[in-house]
């Protein structure tokens, strides 16, 4: 056997020896391009990885006073405390809900956009409409907050100003449990559509223009090239979004939800970061609000798995 295990492990040595000659090739190269990096690196061991000793606060009864070394190891407790708890389970399919709805409501939205804005022939009128579409990112979820509170308030927003003028009544936008998740849900569409475009715009660019030629000459109208050129060059990139949205089901959108929602509405917005933020700076349970983001990420990373597993079985494609 022994013979056996040499002659394998010698390709596997002088692969690995011609990997890391031609790295170092490349770094002499291109070194400066690698200095770059230093800085980039540095920020994620700093504030990504160096923090992830963190978790250990999930298995402890911390104290602050007594700090993280001295504060007792309790194992699963928090863990058991978390999936026994009926506020928990709430807050978790409310979280679902949001996530769900803004999938199956937004996720499309930019694709749509994209396609629309790549069909416009207008130069000039297509960079206006990205460049309107886009600023909305560029503001805080506190300045666009206080724009759609002021539009919808009881009190003078615009938008019950014209519903009371056709005859109707004042909605409560921001106090009805049976409305407020659309607010939600409206809000982050018009403040997050228009930069998620860019992605699909850019996978536009890399579609061959022949293909479109080639449709042209088949007799395919511009409907027929978006939905057999267009679309299908679009396939990788949709793929790819959705699975890392899939990562991030959970984050239900906390910044968001907490400048929105109020006490009045708690029972259908309450998702996992703002119960979270509650429970560990309001109560000062820093242990449990802990397990509860750990199960947060652990969660995110199964998905993001078995969505890409599933993409490279059924569709042979995938993020890696």
């Amino acid at each position: 056997m022994k013979p056996a295990t040499t002659e394998l492990s010698a390709p596997v040595a002088k692969n690995r020896n011609m990997y890391f000659r031609t790295l170092w090739s490349d770094i002499r190269k291109d070194w400066d391009l690698y200095v770059a990096l230093i800085p980039g690196i540095a920020f994620l061991l700093l504030f990504k990885y160096t923090p992830m000793y963190g978790i250990v606060i999930a298995f402890k009864d911390f104290n602050i006073f007594d700090g993280l070394a001295a504060s007792p190891w309790v194992g699963l407790k928090h863990f058991e405390k978390l999936f026994a708890n009926d506020s928990f389970l709430h807050v978790f399919q409310n979280t679902l809900i949001i996530s769900l709805y803004k999938i199956v409501f937004l996720f499309p939205l930019p694709i749509i956009v994209a396609v629309l804005l790549n069909e416009l022939k207008n130069l000039a009128f297509k960079k206006g409409v990205q460049t309107v579409i886009y600023l909305p990112h560029f503001l805080s979820w506190v300045i666009v907050s206080g724009l759609f509170i002021d539009l919808l308030s009881t009190n003078g927003g615009l938008v019950n100003k014209i519903i009371v003028a056709l005859g109707g009544e004042p909605i409560r936008f921001f106090l009805d449990s049976e409305i407020f998740r659309s607010v939600l849900i409206s809000s982050a569409g018009w403040k997050e559509t228009g930069w998620s475009t860019i992605v699909y715009l850019a996978a536009l660019t890399s579609i061959d223009p022949q293909l479109y030629e080639a449709a042209k000459i088949d007799g395919a109208n511009r409907w027929k090239q978006m939905v057999h050129v267009t679309l299908p060059g679009l396939v990788p990139i949709i793929l790819l979004m959705f699975i890392l949205r899939l990562g991030n089901i959970l984050e239900a959108g906390t910044e968001q939800i907490l400048v929105m929602y109020n006490p009045s509405v708690y029972n259908v917005s309450d998702v996992i970061g703002t119960y979270v933020y509650r429970i560990g700076l309001g109560d000062q349970d820093y242990s449990f609000s802990t397990a509860v983001g750990l199960f947060d990420s652990v969660v995110g990373f199964i998905l993001i798995m078995t969505g890409n597993a599933l993409s490279r079985k059924f569709l042979q494609r995938g993020i890696w």
